[in-house]
């Protein structure tokens, strides 16, 4: 698999945040001060989530998130977030059906630990895991992890196969023009809230379960 140049993607990513957050200064205002508002007002819970993810080359960096479960999730549950997983909270459905629970994540950008586009970071455990059921898997880590991608993009049950086959492709051919129609089309899926179906981490979850009962 050869991978194309990524030069591109920082001046690409700051021109990106600098243009949006000017034109659509109104939009994010309201954002950032309804989101946390309707978070706290519903279980008066905390309005973020941290979590440590592997980045380019594995190095494990800080994401932040809106929080979208139970504060007791960690202690209630798998550590993998599946298809109707009872722990996420009411606003925590609408904010992974939109991914604005991600929106936090523009600072990661800012810091140039993800991009816009990329392989997605999972958490640190579950990557280690599915390094250790799928040949390859760690190839993801050859670039930054992007916000979207087109593993995001196509592949919305999560199945973990069906990523790297599409973060290996996207790698092959990625460019500022191929970045912006995913973009675009991540923007789409934002508006019509038709993120996160999950089913495909199911399995992997369930064979994880019955690994640490045995």
């Amino acid at each position: 698999m050869t991978k194309r140049s990524d030069a591109y993607k920082r001046p690409f990513d700051l021109i990106v945040i600098g243009v949006s957050h000017v034109v659509l200064a109104p939009v994010f205002l309201l954002l950032w001060v309804l989101i946390p508002l309707l978070i706290w007002s519903d279980d008066r819970g905390p309005v973020f989530y941290r979590q440590k993810r592997p980045g380019k080359d594995g190095r494990v960096f800080t994401v932040l998130k809106f929080r979208t479960m139970r504060t007791d999730a960690d202690r209630s549950g798998s550590a993998w977030t599946v298809s109707n997983d009872p722990r996420v909270t009411r606003m925590g459905r609408f904010l992974r059906k939109t991914a604005l629970d991600e929106l936090p994540q523009i600072l990661s950008i800012v810091r140039g630990d993800i991009s816009f586009v990329g392989p997605r970071a999972i958490p640190v455990e579950e990557q280690r895991h599915l390094e250790e059921q799928i040949p390859g898997f760690d190839e993801r880590l050859r670039m930054r992890p992007g916000l979207t991608g087109l593993a995001q993009v196509f592949n919305p049950e999560d199945e973990p196969n069906t990523k790297l086959r599409y973060d290996l492709e996207y790698m092959s051919h990625m460019g500022p023009v191929f970045d912006m129609k995913l973009m675009l089309r991540s923007v789409l899926n934002t508006v019509l809230a038709r993120w996160d179906k999950r089913g495909g981490k199911e399995a992997a979850a369930g064979s994880e379960e019955s690994k640490s009962k045995c």
